[in-house]
């Protein structure tokens, strides 16, 4: 080993005994972007597909046209659910007394009323499986779980509300071609227009 393949090594973070907490996750210097915090344990996320930054989008862009005036839609936005869980939904749509300023580098799930994930290869357990149970359980309301069908890799939205009784999520709603639901608040998108992205 040369002196200068020394010099290029990455160092990784070494993990406190009890995990990592939120603190760390806006203190540690260096961390790759949209680094999420899960169980104390950090997350890298991979590079992301076309599909996910179009889905993003549209999804965004059709929440902000009706989103009424006390509420606001954020996209890549950390949430704070507990010490130890920061995940970093695609999209939250979140109370507007939460939005404090241009420096603000995060959410608290009790201001968040939706959390919207489109799964990518490398996040489909995360998205699918964790992510809800831990959404839920901070209270969140809506989840919605975007992924790619079809022959013509179009989003399909599966829409989820959580029952005060129980804590956790039902399905209240698969959308194909329209997401049209009443809750948080009136949202009519075209997902076909997922073409224009």
């Amino acid at each position: 080993m040369t002196a200068e393949s020394v010099e290029h090594r990455v160092q990784w973070p070494v993990p406190p005994q009890d995990g990592y907490t939120v603190d760390d996750l806006f203190t540690l210097p260096d961390l790759p972007p949209h680094t999420e915090l899960i169980d104390g344990s950090l997350v890298f996320v991979s590079p992301q597909r076309y599909f996910h930054y179009a889905v993003i989008h549209l999804l965004a862009n059709g929440l902000r046209s009706t989103v009424p005036p006390d509420l606001k839609v954020a996209c890549e936005m950390t949430v704070v659910l507990d010490r130890r869980n920061g995940p970093e939904p695609d999209i939250s749509v979140v109370r507007k007394e939460a939005v404090t300023g241009p420096r603000q580098t995060h959410f608290k799930a009790a201001d968040v009323l939706l959390a919207v994930e489109v799964v990518s290869p490398d996040s489909e357990a995360r998205d699918r499986d964790y992510k809800p149970h831990k959404y839920a359980a901070a209270g969140i309301p809506h989840y919605w779980l975007v992924e790619m069908a079809g022959q013509d890799d179009h989003p399909v939205v599966q829409v989820y509300e959580r029952g005060e009784a129980t804590g956790t999520y039902a399905l209240t709603g698969i959308f194909h071609d329209h997401v049209k639901v009443s809750v948080p608040y009136d949202v009519h998108i075209d997902l076909a227009a997922f073409d224009q992205y």
